[in-house]
């Protein structure tokens, strides 16, 4: 059922593709134990046999296109992403539908989200057509690697880092680009379940606008780690922060957007500025609206939230990301409230949304929005 509007056609693609120099690895991993790795894959645990990978230098632009063997990288101890963070990165899917096609989800927009945060961290820009073209030729040579079970996918990481063995202060004049591939089950292996969120009022995952809170880079990851550790020890799943400036806005959790449903129909999200700009958390608002809903951005207080459960007038709370697509919340907790939302069950709205972004993902429903991609 899967149509698709994409903007780089079938043709091209294949032009795209024939830029990377597939070189094949003297190793390959047996059928015996690729077969096991896809028996009951954990997230990014297990690599495919090849990466795709792209250099830059100042002095030549992009060059030396190329599927080579996975592999550990050789690092100098001077080179410039362990000191000073420079790197970025992204997150997507490669699905398997019926007929043995394989497709992935609204790559165009992962590729512009990669341009800005190569911006914001003073890295090259990677072109669309080198983003894309990059995806489907490692997929081609690893298609064996793409499950087919239930809610199982292909893992796909692009991520660029800042290369030239060098210790001033200044950006990188050489950077490396990269592709690995991972496969998944699905994430949650009991089927989905609500879960539990501490509201961090001590630590700030990015700073406020202006700051690398839109940008999708490791550091931004890096510091929600402890409250994080600190939250699973008193037996939460996850953390919400709040704004930095007043600490008193909801934010996002450590990798996801987070969305509110009030009981007047309306369906609210924290808006862009601090905040990564999610490819899930955007087709979430296309389908809410799709179904009448009333989508709302902006500032979202966590009294308004606390006292909304308390009142009922916060029907469900959920977050969404790439991972874990959308991932319905019981329970919201922090120093000095304790709340389950909806009774501690998934919420109507939220588990609607999952099931229909799934099977458009899948190749189940229509693609009305022309969100896939076909990569081989």
């Amino acid at each position: 059922m899967t149509t698709t509007t994409d903007p780089i056609l079938p043709t091209r693609l294949e032009d795209l593709v024939a830029l990377f120099d597939v070189r094949p690895t003297d190793a390959p991993t047996s059928d015996e134990d690729r077969v096991e790795a896809l028996r009951a894959p954990k997230f990014g645990t297990k690599f495919s046999d090849h990466m795709a990978r792209i250099s830059w230098s100042s002095a030549d632009g992009w060059k030396d296109r190329r599927i080579e063997k996975y592999g550990p990288l050789l690092l100098d101890p001077a080179t410039a992403v362990l000191h000073y963070a420079q790197e970025i990165f992204e997150g997507l899917k490669a699905y398997k539908h019926a007929d043995g096609s394989v497709w992935t989800f609204r790559p165009d927009q992962n590729a512009a989200r990669f341009a800005r945060s190569a911006h914001r961290l003073a890295l090259p820009s990677l072109s669309v057509d080198d983003f894309i073209g990059s995806l489907a030729a490692l997929v081609r040579t690893d298609i064996d690697w793409v499950p087919d079970g239930e809610d199982s996918s292909l893992y796909l990481r692009p991520f660029m880092y800042a290369s030239e063995a060098f210790l001033g202060v200044r950006p990188s004049l050489e950077v490396e680009y990269l592709v690995i591939a991972s496969p998944v089950g699905p994430y949650f292996a009991g089927g989905v379940r609500p879960v539990s969120i501490y509201v961090s009022q001590e630590y700030h995952r990015a700073g406020p606008p202006g700051g690398t809170g839109d940008a999708k880079f490791g550091g931004n990851y890096a510091a929600s780690l402890l409250p994080q550790l600190e939250a699973q020890k008193e037996g939460f799943d996850q953390v919400c922060f709040l704004d930095a400036a007043t600490n008193t806005y909801l934010e996002e959790l450590g990798g996801m957007n987070v969305f509110v449903v009030m009981e007047d129909g309306t369906l609210h999200t924290p808006e862009l500025g601090s905040i990564l700009e999610g490819i899930t958390r955007g087709s979430v608002l296309q389908l809410a609206a799709d179904r009448g809903y009333d989508v709302v951005e902006r500032r979202i207080p966590l009294a308004e939230v606390v006292a909304g459960l308390e009142s009922g007038a916060v029907k469900e709370f959920f977050a969404c990301g790439t991972a874990a697509v959308v991932t319905p919340v019981g329970r919201l907790a922090g120093s000095t409230f304790d709340h389950e939302v909806n009774g501690g069950e998934p919420g109507e709205l939220t588990m609607a949304i999952r099931q229909e972004l799934t099977d458009i993902q899948y190749g189940r429903a229509e693609d009305r929005h022309g969100w896939m991609r076909r990569l081989a």
